[in-house]
């Protein structure tokens, strides 16, 4: 393994949120993951993140109502956006676990928790290169098309609590993928596009393992804080989530990840008339 130049997990965490380039913060983020694995990384230490993660010119971000949608289907076009929309995503998806395990590491949390946030980005970096080989292989590439940036908004809100963080990206941000992926799994494979389907089928079945992990956090921490998780759970997303939980909801998906749907369906919009 080549010798990483950090002598902490946030010192190297925050090192990869300040790396520019999409595919390099991916990379460096699977090296220092696979030091912390291996025990060649050990001390946790002490290092601020960005406010912002580093970001490349392209792609272009743009209000969410501003990027267009396209259909799922044979021509390839429809195909490279959803690609692209789910690449933008785990980028995000990448930030947003070193910049949990570095935010909150002076709170006095188990070694558990920084390793489950290092295997969650070290997740999300595999998913976003994997979903960068499925757009060459279809004559694109990350940064080609527009983008938003409301997935990392929406976490800006967390930044000074964690329970809040757990509440809101892993428990609704990650398990609403839990609910959308497998239907666009369906569609590339009505579409012919196997490896597609497959990469999403992969990054679906990670996201249980996510989902569960932010369960258990939140879980760990509402208990530390002695308060009730399911009605603490309700506060904080009605607090710090804009918009109510849209259902159909993954219940087998969301059960192996044991998060109930206690949790969850109070906070569902009204189904549509």
């Amino acid at each position: 393994m080549e010798v990483l130049p950090f002598t902490s997990l946030t010192e190297a965490a925050v090192a990869v949120l300040q790396t520019r380039d999409p595919v390099e913060k991916a990379r460096l983020g699977r090296q220092v993951a696979g030091a912390w694995r291996e025990g060649v990384l050990v001390e946790i230490g002490s290092a601020i993140p960005p406010d912002r993660p580093a970001r490349p010119e392209k792609p272009e971000l743009l209000p969410p109502n501003r990027v267009k949608k396209r259909k799922i289907g044979q021509a390839p076009a429809g195909r490279v956006a959803l690609l692209h929309a789910l690449a933008h995503i785990e980028l995000n998806a990448i930030d947003l676990a070193w910049d949990i395990a570095a935010r909150f590491a002076g709170e006095d949390l188990p070694h558990g928790f920084f390793d489950d946030w290092v295997r969650v980005a070290d997740d999300e970096a595999r998913h976003f290169l994997m979903l960068c080989d499925r757009l060459a292989a279809l004559d694109s590439f990350y940064g080609a098309l527009p983008a938003h940036d409301g997935l990392w908004e929406a976490s800006q809100g967390t930044v000074h609590d964690l329970l809040a963080r757990l509440a809101v990206v892993p428990l609704v941000l990650e398990a609403r993928g839990l609910d959308v992926t497998p239907a666009m799994v369906e569609k590339l494979r009505a579409a012919g596009d196997e490896d597609s389907a497959g990469a999403l089928q992969i990054i679906h079945d990670d996201e249980i393992t996510h989902v569960a992990a932010g369960r258990r956090w939140f879980e760990w921490e509402a208990e530390r804080r002695g308060v009730e998780p399911v009605s603490t759970y309700h506060d904080l997303v009605r607090r710090y989530f804009r918009g109510l939980l849209k259902p159909p909801f993954n219940t087998a998906s969301r059960d192996l990840a044991e998060f109930k749907a206690v949790y969850y369906e109070p906070l569902a919009a009204p189904a549509a008339q």
